[in-house]
């Protein structure tokens, strides 16, 4: 019988079970967020001070998803560059992955893809203030394995508004995995950070 799941409710064990996934042991496997970061303008890092302010004062009430996604991850993606071309933005793009035993098959939409035709660029994930991004990792993952382009690396950002991590995935003969540290938004310049590696994502993807 074939199981149906939605992907906000698959766990990192059935994506191990069902889909082979690893994760990956060598540290160099996930190098493009620690790596040839790019430096920010003054402009740049007076905007994401902005958002963090903003961000705190309208943190003092519960923030939804909707709020996570106007007031911090919408300044990010615009001064990463992914408004711009070569990418192109969809929201709540369905996707729909099976096991190769077709015994489980997940759906569900992604909060929000950058593409560059016909590369899937980043896979995000959005979640209200008050969640942990523990639950949103396998979440990412299961959307990420949906990307037919194997040949390429795919990346996913989960973020709540005040966290961030980003993730990588692979799928040639084994799909494999790595995450980097959890950033913070109130912790020192992480926020600076989180928009040099979505940066160098984006440089990476125009240089291909």
């Amino acid at each position: 019988m074939v199981q149906f799941i939605q992907g906000r409710d698959i766990t990192l064990a059935e994506l191990i079970d069902k889909f082979g996934l690893q994760r990956a042991d060598n540290e160099q496997f996930f190098l493009e967020w620690q790596q040839d970061l790019p430096e920010l303008s003054d402009l740049e890092k007076q905007s994401l001070n902005e958002v963090k302010t903003e961000y705190l004062h309208l943190s003092k009430y519960p923030i939804l998803e909707p709020v996570v996604k106007i007031v911090v991850l919408s300044p990010l993606l615009r001064l990463a560059g992914f408004y711009q071309p070569p990418f192109y933005i969809a929201s709540k793009e369905e996707v729909r992955i099976s096991s190769e035993d077709e015994g489980m098959i997940i759906r569900g939409r992604i909060d929000i893809l950058v593409f560059h035709p016909p590369l899937w660029v980043l896979v995000i994930e959005a979640k209200r203030a008050d969640y942990s991004l523990v639950p949103a990792i396998p979440q990412a993952l299961a959307y990420m394995l949906a990307d037919a382009t194997s040949a390429k690396p795919v990346f996913g950002f989960v973020t709540n508004g005040s966290e961030f991590q980003f993730i990588k995935l692979t799928k040639q003969s084994t799909p494999r995995y790595a995450l980097s540290y959890t950033l913070s938004l109130n912790c020192g310049d992480d926020l600076y950070t989180v928009v040099k590696v979505l940066k160098h994502l984006a440089g990476l993807i125009r240089n291909l």
